[in-house]
């Protein structure tokens, strides 16, 4: 056979098998006008695995205990949520400043790291109803405790948050003077205050106060900061099949008081007395 027309075989041969492949890839997954890429329930459930986004680092909502295993309250949702829908969970450590891209980009089905509902985001990613609200808090040394953002106002004593976080946005609007000091993962951050490298450290009011139970030496000084905010899992814009399942299911396990549940299981015995669930704690989806 002429050489020519066996070349000729191969390539299309080599593009038909391409067709297909693409073909196979677009049905595993969808994607809206803007680019954005995602999976809808269907698609999910036929694949048997929900890709879900946690934090490994911020104990107790999101953190790999010493058996490797995952573990804390948003975890507890997350099997949940995979439970429910017949499926196996597939957890994927997240940092702060990458919550946003992973759940737009495929990588993960739901962002589902403790994530605070603001405007900006939600204009990048669709938040469901939600499950948790917080505010902002503040720790540090208790040879040294900051009960006043003046004393961190016209210092060189820097204030350490975690980037893509509130607290980032907080303080560059509302308190210019402070400066910053910024990591991308909260354990680097807590580091950065062990190691004596900040003044303080401000995330999540509910993460400072566990943390500072669990470490001895440090104290949360200021506790509500800013506004109550709520926390809420997102997904990728435009994704209104899992958004519009996550509603339901957020419905449901309100009827059962699984966020109490989950609280009594990953929380409580961090807080104590400490904290009052209704403090923290969403049920159904509405905030009063």
């Amino acid at each position: 056979m002429n050489k020519k027309i066996i070349t000729a075989a191969l390539i299309a041969s080599a593009f038909a098998i391409g067709l297909a492949g693409c073909g196979n890839a677009a049905s595993a997954a969808s994607a809206s006008t803007d680019g954005t890429v995602f999976r809808t329930v269907e698609e999910i459930q036929k694949s048997g695995t929900i890709r879900i986004g946690v934090f490994s680092d911020k104990a107790p909502f999101g953190y790999v205990d010493d058996q490797g295993k995952y573990q804390g309250y948003d975890v507890v949702y997350a099997r949940r949520i995979a439970e429910d829908l017949n499926v196996e969970p597939e957890f994927v450590s997240l940092d702060p400043s990458n919550r946003v891209e992973f759940v737009n980009t495929g990588k993960v089905d739901i962002t589902l790291a403790n994530f605070t509902v603001t405007a900006e985001r939600a204009e990048k990613v669709d938040f469901a109803k939600p499950y948790m609200k917080v505010m902002l808090g503040v720790v540090s040394p208790d040879s040294n405790v900051i009960t006043d953002l003046s004393q961190l106002e016209d210092s060189e004593r820097e204030l350490i948050i975690a980037k893509g976080t509130t607290a980032e946005s907080y303080f560059e609007t509302n308190y210019p003077k402070i400066r910053l000091q910024k990591y991308d993962a909260y354990a680097d951050a807590y580091n950065a205050l062990l190691d004596g490298r900040g003044a303080a450290f401000s995330t999540d009011n509910t993460e400072v106060l566990a943390w500072a139970n669990a470490n001895p030496g440090f104290e949360v000084g200021i506790m509500k900061l800013g506004s109550v905010d709520t926390i809420a899992a997102a997904v990728a814009k435009g994704n209104s099949s899992l958004l519009e399942y996550l509603n339901r299911e957020i419905a449901d396990l309100g009827s059962e008081q699984f966020f109490h549940k989950d609280y009594q299981e990953t929380l409580q015995p961090v807080y104590g007395d400490t904290a009052n669930p209704d403090d923290i704690v969403v049920e159904g989806g509405s905030v009063e």
